[in-house]
């Protein structure tokens, strides 16, 4: 194990914990399992409390059920009133503990307030972990990324990046473990082992941006693309909320369906992931986000 490795072997593991807590001691965790969704809720608030965060709640209730979209500010210093959204689903898809959807990113946006937390920033960094992304709130319900959108456009934030974190956790080295929708895959690896950066066309500035700043950060490999936000997959999280309420956007992933085996089955369990790789995916973003936090231009 070389240097860089090992010292992300802590982090590793406090990925693989949280991991086997949502997907695992807690499992399936939606509006059909309100007490699951309810303990996930308080899982999250309570991994940042524990960091000596404050942890702010945006209640609402739908088909009868009270849910809450956790958040943590990271006030910045130089310009605060910008600000850069993180965001990951909570809930899981009915039938499923979601391991790698949405656990693994989850776990990876807790870890980086406490990598983001030690650093000043210019810019005010929102993490937000959403609820009711998944069915039957997908799309058109009321996904809690959709409630928070509207209110930030309410109330005039100057959102000036969402970055959509949608599974983060599955990579392979094997030939043809990447599949792509039509035609994308003359262009890209047909092996799994980077993660994606995907926009809708009007994002591109922002999707050119946060490449950049990742690949300044790590040498963990990356792929980007601006495409169509009908082309299948490319809309299909929380970016889509904030596209909907004008602000740029991006989604970070490991491509879900196009490599996961387990993507929306009972079988995405947390011994499936690989956290190593995770680990140097968390670090690169936090490098990302950090001097995306502080540029000039965003």
């Amino acid at each position: 194990m070389n240097g860089s490795h090992a010292a992300a072997a802590p982090l590793a593991d406090a990925l693989r914990r949280h991991v086997h807590a949502l997907a695992g001691a807690i499992g399936e965790r939606n509006v059909f399992r309100p007490e699951a969704l309810a303990a996930a809720e308080d899982y999250i608030a309570g991994a940042w409390r524990d960091q000596g965060r404050a942890v702010g709640l945006q209640r609402y209730t739908t088909r009868g059920v009270d849910c809450a979209n956790v958040e943590v500010a990271l006030r910045g210093t130089a310009r605060p009133n910008e600000i850069i959204v993180v965001g990951a689903h909570y809930d899981s898809v009915d039938g499923s503990p979601g391991a790698d959807d949405n656990a693994s990113a989850v776990a990876v946006l807790l870890e980086l307030a406490r990598m983001l937390g030690t650093r000043t920033l210019a810019r005010t960094v929102k993490l937000v972990a959403f609820v009711n992304e998944e069915p039957p709130f997908f799309f058109w319900g009321e996904m809690g990324s959709g409630v928070y959108a509207k209110a930030a456009r309410a109330r005039s934030d100057d959102i000036r990046l969402m970055c959509s974190l949608e599974m983060l956790g599955c990579f392979s080295d094997a030939p043809g473990s990447q599949s792509y929708p039509p035609l994308l895959g003359h262009f890209y690896p047909d092996r799994g082992n980077f993660v994606a950066f995907v926009s809708n066309l009007r994002s591109r500035r922002a999707l050119k941006a946060a490449v950049a700043a990742f690949r300044a950060s790590t040498d963990f490999p990356c792929e980007s693309a601006a495409l169509p936000a009908w082309i299948p997959g490319v809309a299909w999280s929380d970016q889509l909320s904030f596209w909907r309420a004008g602000y740029p956007a991006i989604m970070v992933t490991d491509t879900a369906f196009h490599r996961y085996a387990y993507y929306h089955t009972a079988f995405d369990t947390p011994e499936k992931l690989d956290y190593a790789r995770m680990a140097q995916v968390a670090e690169g973003l936090a490098g990302a986000l950090a001097r995306l936090a502080d540029g000039e231009r965003l």
